[in-house]
């Protein structure tokens, strides 16, 4: 168990340096090296610690496997109709101006439900970062022209800085499109699903949902801060909130 320990923290490590020279600076990289670290002592000191260290140390991995299985499922059972009005993509970083893979995966997705639905709009939501050098909505507006969808298609949401913004906003937008109201379905990463429908119905939008793939090496970063950033949510909902979690 030692060894076995010690080369899972090792490699958590490694794959956080990784991430750190790779992708912008977020709090999952930095988590994650805070838990690589706390996991590689832990492995370090096994032999000197006493019964009930080794029994909450169980405690504290058991809970966020549980917890991230629980947000995995839930961000893989996509439930769209393929009929919806419009289509609201998240955005994520990018650097400089071309979109992270993360955020490819996700526009990707929203070029699949176009080709099955082509008469959805399609808002693609994000601001612009401290580390990019324009709105991610606009490098998602490129990357889709560039795999086909028209110009005419596609509606710019350019001023969100968070998730609850990015529906915030776009309900705004939208409701000038469809007075009478309007479908949706939201695309995210199948991590971040869960949070992502809760923060839309917060912000006025009932939306179904499409989980987009997660590359392997990102499953640790990704999970890590989507967890946190549940708890947060769960304690601190948003402020001005339309309708309250279900």
């Amino acid at each position: 168990m030692k060894k076995f320990l010690l080369v899972i923290g090792v490699l958590l490590l490694i794959n956080a340096i990784f991430l750190f020279l790779v992708t912008n600076f977020n709090l999952g990289t930095v988590l994650q090296g805070f838990v690589a670290g706390l996991i590689i002592i832990y492995a370090l000191c096994f032999d000197r610690l006493v019964r009930s260290v080794h029994i909450i140390g169980v405690i504290l991995c058991v809970i966020p496997l549980i917890f991230m299985t629980c947000l995995a499922i839930y961000g893989n059972c996509d439930n769209t109709q393929y009929n919806e009005d419009v289509v609201i993509v998240l955005g994520a970083g990018i650097r400089g101006e071309q979109v992270s893979i993360t955020l490819a995966r996700r526009l990707d997705e929203a070029v699949n439900y176009y080709h099955r639905n082509p008469r959805a709009l399609i808002i693609v939501c994000g601001g612009q970062g401290f580390q990019e050098s324009i709105p991610e909505a606009l490098a998602m507006e490129r990357y889709l022209i560039a795999k086909g969808i028209p110009p005419a298609k596609i509606i710019k949401e350019e001023k969100s800085t968070s998730t609850y913004e990015n529906f915030s906003f776009a309900r705004e937008i939208l409701n000038n499109y469809f007075p009478q109201g309007f479908s949706s379905v939201l695309i995210t990463n199948d991590f971040h699903v869960y949070r992502a429908t809760k923060l839309a119905r917060y912000a006025g939008i009932s939306a179904g949902h499409i989980g987009a793939y997660t590359e392997w090496y990102t499953i640790p970063v990704n999970y890590l801060r989507e967890m946190l950033a549940v708890v947060k949510m769960w304690v601190m909902p948003p402020q001005g909130a339309l309708a309250a979690i279900i």
